[in-house]
């Protein structure tokens, strides 16, 4: 990405302005300089000089002048007047865009006048040398040994100059040419990288919003904790307080529990579905594809899909979505039955902006997600806020806000997943009342 010179300089008079531009560091003999009537570049990497000009100016009698580290710009004024700035004011990209075409076009504009004039002047210089050669032809011819005469002499030093000046001519012509060609080429590639560079500086900024929003909810939960442990406390010391119990014999109880894989009580629980999920969960565990031909090359440890996953994990923490996809993809194909990668490659394709596939990702992780238990409450929520995230974006806000209400039967005290519902209700509205 090119250095933009802003330590620049100048002054004006009211027929010219100057402009010194410091280059230190580098060749200044090697800047490449453009100029039209309404645009000035240097570019000499790393830096690059760019002024959109207040007024048109006359870039033919303009000169510039390099030395010392410095290149020190002369330019005419087509009118006398004093300028209140040495660039236009509120130029946007499009603008900005708009005068380096006419700038180039202009540049060649007026090289193929030039060549055009010139190939006019060669014409007429090869019509007049063709005349004076049928004269002297037409002349009587001397005999051997006489010396030529001095007018003679003269009309062939005078073809063999016009001959010279021609190749000299052309010559010129050809180098203006390339010279033309190349500083449209770079000019094309500035333009690139300054709409790469704002393309990552955008994306940058979302990605702070994201992580803002993120640290926002996590500091509201801990908050939230926080205070109920407090309260806790608080009552134990009370109760501590006005309670002071009586010396208890020694004994011993013996205490045995039921067994329970998931963490609610046995009366709260739905032991069916639950039966149903822990199945379903240990037949994805065994449901393995080694049938793969790109298994051949990797070592046993990659061949696990949870390490593939804690792979894809690692990848997406680093905003390298492409590459995790891939690790997602190839765990897929050895165990299709763990939602959670269905669930990670969708927030993967949200970030790539590949908001179908995000769709469907979310839709199949839903589909193994069944039946609905507390142990799956987590990554049901998840799709279905990926999912309504998706929905949104493609403008399908009913859609979308049906995916967040889903999320908040499954969590209704989560403040972020209602404040964006709440959000997409507002679109709806607002949709609503303008196609009325």
């Amino acid at each position: 990405m090119p250095l933009h010179v802003s330590n620049y300089s100048w002054q004006q008079t009211s027929t010219a302005v100057f402009i010194s531009v410091p280059l230190r560091g580098v060749s200044v003999r090697d800047a490449d300089v453009f100029c039209t009537e309404n645009y000035l570049k240097v570019n000499c990497p790393p830096f690059l000089f760019e002024v959109f000009l207040y007024a048109p100016i006359d870039d033919e009698s303009s000169k510039a002048k390099i030395g010392n580290n410095t290149i020190v710009f002369t330019l005419r004024k087509k009118e006398a007047a004093m300028w209140e700035t040495l660039s236009l004011s509120g130029v946007d990209k499009e603008m900005m865009q708009r005068i380096r075409e006419k700038s180039i076009l202009q540049a060649q504009e007026r090289a193929k006048e030039a060549m055009e004039a010139k190939a006019v002047a060669r014409r007429e210089d090869q019509k007049y040398t063709l005349n004076v050669m049928m004269k002297a032809d037409s002349l009587p011819s001397e005999p051997p040994g006489k010396p030529e005469t001095k007018i003679e002499e003269e009309e062939r030093k005078k073809i063999e100059d016009m001959k010279e000046n021609e190749r000299i001519k052309a010559t010129k012509e050809l180098e203006a040419w390339k010279e033309c060609q190349r500083k449209a080429e770079e000019l094309k590639i500035i333009q690139r990288e300054e709409k790469l560079y704002h393309q990552e500086k955008q994306m940058e900024e979302e990605r702070k919003k994201l992580k803002h929003k993120c640290l926002t909810g996590n500091s509201a939960s801990k908050n939230l904790a926080t205070k109920g442990r407090n309260s806790e406390n608080i009552f134990f010391e009370k109760l501590k307080e006005d309670s002071i119990p009586a010396p208890r014999s020694v004994g011993s109880i013996k205490i045995s529990f039921t067994p329970r894989v998931f963490p609610t009580a046995l009366r709260e629980s739905q032991v069916a579905e639950e039966e149903e999920w822990l199945h379903k969960q240990a037949e994805a565990q065994r449901a393995m594809n080694t049938d793969i031909p790109e298994l051949c090359d990797l070592k046993e440890e990659e061949k696990n899909p949870e390490w593939l996953k804690d792979k894809g994990n690692k990848l997406f923490a680093t905003e390298n979505y492409l590459a995790a996809i891939n690790a997602y993809n190839l765990a897929i194909r050895l165990n299709n039955k763990i939602p959670l990668l269905y669930l990670n490659r969708a927030a993967c394709h949200l970030k790539l902006k590949n908001l179908h596939k995000a769709i469907e990702d979310s839709s199949k992780a839903l589909e193994i997600l069944t039946p609905p238990v507390a142990d799956n409450a987590n990554a049901r929520m998840k799709a279905h806020i990926r999912r309504g995230t998706a929905f949104c974006q493609l403008e399908l806000y009913v859609e979308g806000l049906q995916d967040y209400e889903a999320a908040l039967k499954i969590d209704p005290s989560n403040k972020i997943v209602q404040n964006d519902a709440e959000k997409i209700r507002n679109i709806i509205q607002g949709t609503e009342l303008e196609s009325k």
